[in-house]
């Protein structure tokens, strides 16, 4: 296995998204992930459609278990305890995302496993996190951008939030700070020789991003409102409606972009006026009306050749088959165990050394029991007889 994390081992006992999300990202990196889930409970993603053509396996989970194997065990068995600690000795990295309390029960919580092994690296991912007052309050993406406070600024003031297409609280915040962390305990292992545990709130994340909003409030400004500021429909900052029903992007906050944006659209008069003129709703209107009377295509020619900060809405398919996907490698090939490829979305890291590998589509659970089970020293009689006494359930 290549790339540059070739050499950790990570169990990874999530589901849904932000955890496999998570998993999947570094078994791109060369990390050797290793899933463990129930036999008998299959994660959620396994009924979504649609399904790989040819194959019984559902496009998204072939998708988040991309390079991992899989291991289902039944973890009310102690058995299946037992052969967790076994693996403990090379997969010291561990992530859950369960409520707080679950992997208690199991005897596979950190305080459990450190006692196996003191080196071990735990990361849970919650939507609250393990402490404070909604550790145990059931929620989603939504639930996490709402509490955060940032769809409190982020929507219209005639309609409210606006509703995400993509899980931001999911997989920007659960996702990338848990591959963050996991890789800075990884870090501080190697300089200390001592694990750690790490708490992921989704929630905590999401507030992280209030970013320079947050900044200037905690500074003194008053908190922001829906279109009230530079970036949420509070200056020329916005979409604009073409001809045709689609929509241009106006990034033009910089005076020389401003400036190339008014001189292309005929109006070198607003240039004094700035992205946040005195009279904002009437300019704003302005550009609208001059940015209906031509189609969005016929706007992507006349900004192509200037810097603007103008660029089109796309929809899924035109972005995945634009030239600058293709030029960026963001949809790859990936093998189907049994034969045959899928197109995946890539890995959005670039390596000059060691650039990411997709091994192998994620798999139908418990396909590796046997593998694994093998490289610990189990005999076949005795795997055999696991899977008719019901570990695998």
């Amino acid at each position: 296995m290549s790339g540059p994390l070739k050499g950790l081992k990570v169990l990874d006992f999530t589901t849904l998204l932000p955890g496999p999300y998570a998993t999947m990202c570094l078994a791109d990196m060369g990390a050797d992930v290793l899933r463990v889930t129930s036999g008998s409970r299959p994660d959620l993603v396994e009924f979504l459609p649609p399904k790989i053509t040819g194959t019984d396996i559902p496009a998204i989970s072939a998708y988040l278990g991309r390079g991992k194997r899989s291991l289902a065990l039944n973890l009310k068995d102690p058995r299946g305890i037992q052969i967790v600690h076994q693996l403990l000795a090379e997969y010291d990295i561990v992530i859950e995302q369960f409520r707080p309390g679950i992997m208690n029960k199991f005897a596979l919580d950190y305080e459990s496993l450190k006692r196996v092994n003191p080196g071990v690296i735990y990361c849970s991912i919650t939507g609250y996190g393990q402490t404070g007052p909604l550790r145990d309050r059931a929620g989603h993406d939504i639930n996490y951008l709402a509490l955060s406070g940032v769809m409190g600024y982020s929507g219209r003031k005639a309609s409210g939030p606006t509703l995400m297409g993509t899980q931001i609280a999911d997989i920007a915040s659960g996702s990338n700070y848990a591959i963050i962390g996991i890789l800075a305990a990884v870090v501080n292992r190697l300089q200390t020789g001592k694990g750690q545990y790490i708490d992921i709130s989704m929630t905590d994340g999401v507030m992280a991003f209030h970013s320079m909003a947050g900044a200037a409030f905690l500074a003194g400004d008053p908190a922001p409102g829906w279109e009230e500021n530079w970036l949420n429909g509070g200056s020329l900052y916005d979409y604009y409606e073409t001809k045709d029903g689609r929509y241009l992007s106006v990034g033009s906050l910089e005076p020389q972009f401003f400036s190339v944006l008014c001189q292309s659209i005929g109006r070198p008069d607003l240039i004094p006026g700035g992205v946040m003129p005195k009279d904002l709703n009437k300019v704003k209107e302005d550009i609208r009306a001059i940015i209906r009377l031509k189609t969005r295509d016929e706007w992507v020619e006349i900004f192509k050749g200037v810097d603007a900060c103008v660029e089109p809405v796309l929809t899924m398919q035109e972005a995945l088959e634009s030239e600058l996907a293709t030029a960026r490698k963001m949809v790859v090939d990936v093998p189907i165990p049994d034969g045959g490829k899928v197109r995946q979305l890539a890995n959005p890291v670039k390596f000059s050394d060691t650039p990411a590998a997709y091994a192998f589509a994620g798999v139908r659970t418990g396909r590796h029991n046997k593998e694994v089970l093998l490289e610990l020293g189990y005999t076949e009689e005795q795997i055999s007889g696991f899977e008719q006494t019901g570990l695998f359930k």
